[in-house]
């Protein structure tokens, strides 16, 4: 019998959650130089009263420092926005960003939905932190949703059938 204990390598890891396929973001923020991203499929809805969302953010990446207790926006992305998560995981050039003016947080420009949080708490996860920030201003549009599954990009086609009537 295996031992059960015994904790699978990254790369295994890896290859199984690459099963579950994920909406794709860019976190934005204020960086010192300006307005900044981060590509992020680690998203999710945590409570509604008080709105809470949750984001884990890599502690070796160059935005954890500047990201982890300072507001931000999550800004999800149209299936037409690829480059733009491209851009924000590092490949220059993909992509020229734009933003939208007046925003109180760095936001991106027509994504498919954004919300805009205050820091609300952090928590240590391993090799990521952990950061929860409390939902002040939101919106979104209609069109595809880019996801992300098998280490590649793909759509989720918008459906008219859509259960928010339900919730």
């Amino acid at each position: 019998m295996p031992d059960i204990l015994s904790p699978p390598s990254p790369g295994a890891l890896r290859a199984c959650m690459s099963r579950f396929a994920t909406g794709v973001t860019v976190v934005t923020y204020a960086g010192e130089d300006g307005p900044r991203g981060a590509t992020m499929n680690s998203f999710t809805s945590v409570s509604a009263d008080p709105a809470l969302v949750l984001i884990s953010v890599a502690r070796r990446a160059r935005s954890h420092d500047q990201l982890v207790d300072r507001p931000f926006c999550v800004n999800v992305l149209g299936a037409e926005q690829e480059a733009l998560a491209r851009q924000f995981a590092g490949a220059p050039g993909a992509a020229d960003p734009r933003w939208t003016p007046g925003a109180l947080v760095p936001r991106l420009d027509n994504p498919l939905a954004w919300i805009q949080c205050a820091p609300w708490r952090s928590y240590d996860g391993g090799d990521h932190t952990l950061v929860l920030g409390q939902v002040v201003d939101l919106g979104h549009r209609d069109g595809d949703a880019l996801t992300y599954a098998w280490s590649r990009f793909g759509a989720a086609v918008e459906s008219t059938d859509g259960i928010e009537h339900l919730i």
